[in-house]
């Protein structure tokens, strides 16, 4: 995948990112893929597996703590309801294809069985959550299996992250162009000490005319021109789903110390980060997002306990409710860049049901200049 991002094209400014520009910023969050690009006669076969571990695999057994958030509930994360009812998340999290859920789902405990000790005596519920790559994979084929989940999980590593085309944004859509896998970071100072948070995003998601960078609405002038480029031609084509349609899953990481209160808004602040790309939140798009704290380790777990045990009560430590706006903006902000990166990644690709281009960076650049809308 390219190299280049959205700030190295000036189509970000502003803010303090870490070293990689990457959800992996956060000390311990380990990110991993299993790309499945093939074609198979009439079949096209662009989709994934994208595994993200709050501690990496050393940690995979210790809590942190965890808050949610549903934009539009048109789509699916496994586990979302013990999350919001414990504070806690204790799993992996897999971001797949719509159809791809409950293999992504097998996999994860399969991987939690076999790397995590002590799995087996507790319950999982892992979090598998996903959007829908209908138009350019053949979702119904049912191609993502346990296995490439359980590769994604093993594949996960610190250090930069693939963007554009891999893993489970493979055959995604992002403001009708090349969608998929994006991430960012910021670093934020909150009196002597600093912190990063991370996000990392899997788009598929906006109407075209809706794109919006650095304020300018370049959208309606890409879909004018692509509109004529097309020609009549373009009308007789099968119907396909409305734009927008789709969804997009966030993950955001922090070593911040939080509650898990504090991660459900720091969850809820995604939002205002996609509204500055132009979206208005389509009925068919599911937008569900998690946060997370890797601070107070230990905590916030849930283990059936031994008779007799004595009961120990946790300690956690937190930032003050009224210092948290450094953190907001930093979500925003981050949230914002991880899906223009996710943009400038993107490839033109040929589809199961339809193509695809990538976004037409020169001409957004020129748009800015001319400061368009």
């Amino acid at each position: 995948m390219s190299r280049v991002r959205a700030r190295d094209l000036g189509l970000i400014r502003g803010g303090i990112p870490g070293r990689d520009n990457a959800i992996t910023d956060v000390p311990g969050v380990e990110v991993g893929y299993r790309t499945l690009i093939e074609d198979r006669g009439p079949v096209a076969v662009r989709t994934g597996v994208t595994a993200i571990l709050p501690r990496g695999r050393a940690g995979a057994a210790d809590p942190v703590a965890a808050g949610v958030h549903s934009l539009n509930g048109n789509g699916e994360m496994t586990g979302s309801v013990w999350i919001a009812e414990s504070g806690s998340l204790g799993s992996p999290v897999l971001i797949t294809n719509t159809h791809s859920v409950g293999a992504a789902h097998e996999g994860a405990i399969r991987w939690m069985l076999d790397a995590v000790p002590g799995a087996a005596d507790q319950w999982l519920l892992p979090v598998v959550a996903e959007t829908w790559d209908g138009r350019l994979n053949d979702i119904n084929g049912l191609h993502v299996r346990p296995e490439h989940a359980v590769g994604a999980l093993e594949a996960a590593r610190s250090g930069p992250v693939d963007e554009g085309a891999v893993g489970g944004g493979t055959g995604m859509i992002c403001y009708g162009f090349k969608g998929g896998s994006g991430t960012a970071s910021r670093r934020v100072a909150l009196g002597d000490a600093e912190y990063t948070v991370g996000v990392f995003l899997q788009a598929n998601f906006g109407e075209m005319s809706e794109l919006t960078v650095q304020g300018v609405q370049v959208g309606p002038v890409l879909k004018a021109e692509a509109s004529a480029a097309a020609g009549p031609s373009a009308a007789a084509a099968p119907v396909p789903p409305p734009q927008g349609a789709g969804s997009v899953i966030v993950v955001v990481a922090t070593d911040a110390p939080l509650l898990p209160g504090q991660c459900t808004a720091m969850a809820r602040r995604v939002s205002l980060g996609l509204a500055r790309t132009g979206t208005a939140g389509s009925h068919f798009s599911g937008d569900i997002f998690l946060a997370f704290s890797t601070a107070n380790a230990g905590a916030l777990a849930s283990r059936f306990p031994a008779e007799e045990e004595a009961v120990v009560l946790d300690d956690l430590r937190a930032v003050p409710w009224g210092r948290m706006d450094a953190l907001y903006t930093a979500v925003v902000e981050a949230t914002e860049e991880a899906v223009l990166n996710v943009l400038v990644a993107g490839e033109d690709m040929v589809g199961h049901k339809q193509s695809v281009p990538g976004l037409p960076i020169e001409r957004v650049r020129e748009l800015l200049a001319g400061r368009a809308g």
